[in-house]
């Protein structure tokens, strides 16, 4: 593996924890900033979002329902990459702790598809695909 295929991953990972630490913390911006300006959010538990102002919406959302009391916190494990060029897919499992008022549980267990692109030479999400391995609701989103 040459220098700059080992700086890519270490980049890639450093964006993923970034967004999950951000979306933890209700940190809108950061999470906008994970994506490219183009870039798209699926998940089945919240829809669709396209571009920064749909990533906006997305964000806010989350902010808003740990600003109501209830802590996510997204663990991510077995991160793998393909690179080619400016461009990778990336894919990672997910585990997620809920707490309110005290309680926690965790939700089912799952994983992120991502497309990913290298703009202005750091790496973005260009399509992030939330997938879980059983449906369960999300209180307050």
């Amino acid at each position: 593996m040459d220098l700059q295929a080992l700086e890519d991953r270490l980049a890639i990972n450093d964006l993923f924890v970034r967004y999950a630490t951000a979306l933890d913390a209700g940190d809108v911006d950061t999470i906008v900033g994970c994506f490219a300006e183009d870039g798209a959010l699926e998940s089945p538990i919240v829809g669709v979002y396209k571009g920064h102002n749909g990533i906006r919406e997305f964000a806010t959302r989350f902010a808003k329902l740990r600003a109501s009391g209830t802590q996510l916190r997204h663990v991510l494990s077995n991160l793998a990459v393909k690179l080619s060029g400016d461009q990778a897919h990336a894919t990672c499992y997910l585990v997620t702790v809920q707490t309110r008022d005290g309680q926690s549980l965790m939700r089912p267990p799952g994983r992120y598809e991502c497309e990913l692109v290298k703009v202005q030479g750091k790496w973005a999400f260009k399509y992030r695909l939330v997938l879980e391995d059983a449906k369960m609701p999300l209180e307050g989103v």
